[in-house]
């Protein structure tokens, strides 16, 4: 019953997007077929006129998305000179928005070994020029309650939920002190403009290049988030070997840039190590969520990367080692 009135009213959303659509495109005849997935609310639609020209819909129910940031976003990622989608048209009490269409080939679909450090080096460039343009005050900052909320997506959904286990107060405390020093570590660095998903699933293969897309939870924070999203991603891994020299490039460019990356980079490595632990611990927690809650099974099955990507962090630091005791009480 539930799922027949969901499909009834996704049938009834996407009637009003066809309807909003013919006005906006003049009464031009188009096919609308879906563009691709989310595991947000937000669903887009790849929109084809009669003369081949394509546009993206987007459809965003105003009472579980808000358009206004994706369409502000949008237009501060333009002036830092970062290839983002273009605002075409907006209905942001519908929550439907036009937009220009960065074509079909994700970084996720193309990346292979003979292509990857062409295809990133654009990624970094594009990085550089969005940190380049910060400004305080523009964005959301990536403060601590953000951080912990984050966080607890793992104990709340990946622990209790998908392994089915209660912690101890033994464990708690562990989590607790785990989830300070991480934050403490987030909160000590940099800040400057935040993607917060800069991943391959994310950028587009076209020109420029790169493409940006899912944009729209931007934030100012710490300035090591961005690259440990790029190259610890979800669903494509790379030799430690690998993501050690991409991220010393971008080290190396980020200063010249005069970026206020730290000065030695093994200070900057250990921030964006447990940069990313925060991040796998976030993730682990938001797959368990998109299938226990939403509905999203296929998700869980990118969950043992993201668990091979903390124990591997966990290793390497005394302080953290805790982790790695807990994750094996628990046989994650």
């Amino acid at each position: 019953m539930v799922l027949e009135f969901l499909m009834i009213h996704v049938d009834v959303r996407r009637a009003a997007l066809e309807e909003w659509l013919r006005g906006e495109l003049r009464g031009a005849s188009f096919t609308l077929t879906p563009a691709s997935e989310d595991a947000s609310f937000r669903r887009y639609f790849r929109a084809t006129l009669a003369d081949g020209a394509t546009r993206i819909a987007m459809d965003a129910p105003p009472d579980k998305e808000d358009c206004r940031a994706f369409v502000r976003i949008a237009r501060m990622l333009g002036g830092a000179g970062v290839h983002a989608p273009q605002v075409l048209a907006e209905n942001l009490e519908q929550g439907f928005l036009l937009l220009s269409d960065l074509g079909t080939r994700t970084y996720l679909n193309e990346l292979r070994a003979d292509n990857a450090a062409p295809l990133f080096e654009d990624a970094i460039e594009a990085l550089l020029r969005w940190q380049l343009a910060t400004r305080p005050g523009e964005l959301p900052p990536y403060d601590e309650a953000l951080l912990r909320r984050e966080m607890n997506l793992f104990p709340d959904w990946y622990v209790a939920k998908h392994l089915g286990k209660q912690l101890g107060a033994a464990q708690k405390q562990t989590l607790e002190n785990v989830f300070g020093a991480l934050v403490k570590s987030a909160l000590a660095q940099p800040s400057v403009y935040v993607h917060r998903d800069y991943m391959p699933r994310n950028l587009m293969v076209s020109d420029p290049n790169p493409g940006v897309l899912d944009f729209q939870d931007a934030v100012y924070g710490p300035i090591t988030y961005d690259m440990v999203s790029l190259l610890r991603d979800a669903f494509i891994s790379w030799d430690e070997a690998r993501v050690l020299d991409w991220t010393v490039r971008y080290w190396e460019k980020a200063k010249r840039a005069g970026l206020p990356v730290a000065a030695d980079f093994g200070e900057f490595w250990r921030a964006f190590e447990w940069m990313g632990l925060q991040r796998h611990l976030k993730v682990l927690g938001i797959f368990a969520r998109i299938n226990y809650r939403d509905g999203k099974p296929k998700y869980l099955a990118d969950t043992p990367r993201f668990l091979r990507y903390s124990r591997d962090v966990a290793k390497r630091y005394t302080a953290l080692a805790p982790l790695l005791r807990l994750l094996d009480e628990l046989g994650a």
